[in-house]
């Protein structure tokens, strides 16, 4: 390539938003990505709890660029990070790929964290992908269907509850769809028992809902849940899960037990490993999620041509939410931009500065809470309900990609809101127990990988000692 290089990982909203702002760029720019969507991830459980489809919300990066002819977006998970070399080496399946980079912006994201016990995602899916959605509804609609054929009291109780495990924006919004879902949608659908019935608690180690939103926000926000039959349960931690329940302990030291068979899981995030090469390579610092400290100008030290955006990035006062990714990305973007048509070092570069558009999160229909930053003030505007609500709707419909995607959301959730319908509540077994069986065949994949090393090593052992043997 004769023009800079610019390589790009990740296809959320720093990674999208950085390739967009390069289109008119003198660069070669290559896009490379685990998914092949760009996941609009506020209204994933929307698509758990049967609103939207996963298409309207996850639109395919390839299309999303194919008139940007400078991008060539690649499938991989990027696995290295070669810093020395300025190399980005990708997995798709069983091929490796080593792209070469002049500008690097890595904006890879955040996965769910169970805080060490990984091994909690078998029974509680969190939700940050398309296939925890739809493994959830899955699960959420798939507790009723059990419910309906059991004779058991006690199971049917358990089937019927429904724990959300987090009581930040993500689970208040779940907990009050599920609820929803329960009381409106599912009504009358069954003939053995009342879905209307069904429990669904909402548990956070935190002493309140909607930490970030403040005391009065977080207060609306759990009266109108409890108004809807939610149970609110705070400080509770869970130290153990099961298929069938949970153990939550207590302030006081004491534990209980929770009989549940569906739960899900929004209590906490972890940055990309990808952190911890660079942490390796370099000696930038990393926070306690694993998020990279990044320079004034979103760089690493040492390295003024890395940037690290989005999820990724620790920066005081910049929130884990996509308007700090989209800020991120088009400021890196710009960075480099200057740098080759005005010739900008590194060090006359301005510090990125974050500007706060406010927080968003909708409970139930016509209700939502809203937080705005007011211009010239250290002050925040605050609202709750039908005004909230439509703000929030209003919102999320322009950050969508595409006007058709808009479109069919805007009729979904006419329908939705209007009504007791719900379009998607179609599911599948390989939806609910895709994750376990592919563990489940990586486990065997990797015995017999080590089967297979053993009955080598046994082999050259015994071929090192057999002329011993002769000569004796």
């Amino acid at each position: 390539m004769s023009r800079p290089h610019v390589v790009i990982i990740g296809s959320g909203f720093g990674g999208l938003f950085a390739a967009q702002r390069l289109r008119k760029t003198d660069v070669d720019i290559t896009l490379i990505a685990r998914t092949t969507h760009h996941l609009f991830q506020p209204m994933l459980y929307q698509v758990a709890t049967g609103i939207v489809s996963e298409g309207e919300i996850a639109p395919a990066t390839r299309v999303i660029l194919r008139k940007q002819r400078n991008v060539q977006v690649m499938l991989g998970d990027v696995t290295e990070i070669d810093l020395k070399n300025g190399t980005v080496t990708s997995r798709l399946l069983e091929r490796f790929t080593t792209t070469p980079y002049d500008k690097l912006i890595i904006a890879a994201g955040a996965d769910q964290s169970y805080f060490g016990n990984d091994h909690f995602a078998e029974y509680a899916p969190g939700m940050k992908t398309i296939d925890d959605a739809l493994e959830l509804r899955g699960r959420i609609l798939g507790a009723f269907e059990q419910a309906e054929l059991s004779t058991d009291p006690a199971e049917r109780e358990r089937l019927l509850t429904f724990v959300v495990i987090g009581a930040g924006p993500t689970g208040v919004e779940l907990a009050g769809q599920i609820a929803e879902m329960s009381d409106k949608t599912l009504k009358d659908a069954f003939r053995n028992i009342d879905a209307t019935l069904a429990r669904v608690i909402l548990l956070d180690a935190a002493p309140a809902v909607l930490p970030p939103f403040g005391e009065k926000l977080g207060k609306k926000a759990a009266a109108r849940l409890e108004k809807m039959g939610v149970e609110i349960q705070l400080g509770a931690m869970v130290v153990d899960l099961d298929y069938d329940s949970l153990t939550v302990k207590e302030k006081d030291g004491t534990t209980r037990r929770i009989e549940s068979q569906c739960k899900v899981w929004s209590a906490g995030v972890q940055a990309s490993p990808l952190g911890k090469q660079l942490a390796e390579q370099s000696g930038v610092e990393l926070d306690r999620a694993g998020r990279v400290k990044v320079g004034p100008d979103l760089s690493i030290p040492g390295h003024p041509d890395v940037f690290v955006v989005g999820d990724m990035m620790a920066v005081d006062g910049v929130p884990g939410v996509a308007q700090g990714a989209i800020q991120g990305g088009r400021y890196a973007a710009d960075a480099i931009k200057a740098e080759l048509s005005k010739g900008q070092t590194p060090e006359q570069r301005k510090p990125f500065s974050y500007y706060d558009k406010g927080s968003m999160a909708t409970i139930s229909r016509f209700s939502a809470v809203m937080q705005v930053p007011i211009p010239g003030t250290k002050k925040k505007f605050e609202t709750e309900g039908y005004f909230a609500w439509l703000g929030w709707l209003a919102l999320h419909l322009v950050y969508l990609v595409g006007f058709r995607n808009r479109l069919n959301t805007l009729i979904n959730w006419f329908f939705a809101f209007t009504t007791r319908g719900r379009s998607q509540l179609a599911v599948t077994e390989q939806q609910v127990y895709a994750r376990t069986a592919l563990g489940h065949l990586s486990e065997i994949e990797h015995s017999s990988v080590d089967d297979v090393e053993g009955e080598l090593a046994k082999g050259t052992a015994t071929e090192e000692k057999k002329p011993e043997t002769e000569a004796g």
